[in-house]
């Protein structure tokens, strides 16, 4: 039997996208999962499309939006895996994504974390007024982000749960705390995620959160003077 993978997803009002992220982690040719969707208390259909998919997911409900911190770390309270992978609700996964990152482990027993390639797409809905106004790569980039991430489990733990107080740079902090532990970690040059731009990405949606970005990248660099002076 191969390794449980326990995926996190929370979920806020993407009815349009979700059923579609939930059917690109079903679809994984690493078929030993489960897949954990927390519910942020969300206003339009997305419980009912989850629940639409029965007993394989599963399902935390929440009346209130508790952030994505929050949610993922419930998710990750309840999670029975040896290894985790996190997963946007908007987003979707190449079906061997888990495959060749548990290959990637197997091959290298002190590995912590492994990321992948991904590459942005305009959602297919988008008016063309809108389109012009995104900004889509058009090349595939590492992605140093939360749903290409797969993590031993002990390893999370090692470093902690994710931080609530940060909006939108909740994993970029978790990471910044990986390394500066000395966790180790590679990057698969296989495109394995797509990343689905759209009118409501939680950057467009909540602009002023992107001063998380920076708090985050300045309370790193103020923990490792403090490491260098200790």
């Amino acid at each position: 039997m191969p390794p449980l993978i326990s995926i996190i997803m929370p979920v806020y009002n993407t009815e349009k996208y979700v059923a579609e992220s939930v059917d690109s982690v079903l679809a994984q040719t690493h078929n030993n999962i489960e897949l954990i969707c927390i519910d942020n208390g969300s206003t339009d259909d997305s419980l009912a499309v989850l629940e639409s998919f029965g007993d394989r997911i599963t399902i935390i409900r929440s009346k209130e939006n508790l952030g994505i911190a929050e949610g993922r770390n419930q998710g990750i309270r309840v999670a029975q895996g040896e290894y985790l992978a996190f997963m946007d609700a908007d987003d979707l996964w190449e079906p061997n994504k888990l495959e060749l990152q548990r290959n990637r482990f197997e091959q290298d027993p002190n590995l912590d974390i492994c990321f992948c390639y991904m590459r942005n797409f305009l959602s297919p809905e988008l008016s063309d007024e809108i389109k012009a106004l995104r900004y889509c790569p058009p090349v595939a980039t590492p992605a140093l982000l939360s749903p290409a991430v797969m993590i031993k489990t002990t390893s999370f733990h090692r470093v902690g749960e994710l931080n609530p107080r940060w909006s939108i740079g909740e994993f970029m902090d978790w990471f910044e705390r990986a390394k500066e532990l000395g966790l180790t970690y590679v990057c698969l040059e296989d495109i394995l995620l797509k990343r689905r731009i759209h009118e409501t990405n939680t950057g467009v949606r909540d602009r002023a959160s992107r001063n998380d970005y920076l708090k985050v990248i300045r309370e790193s660099l103020r923990r490792k003077r403090t490491a260098a002076v200790d």
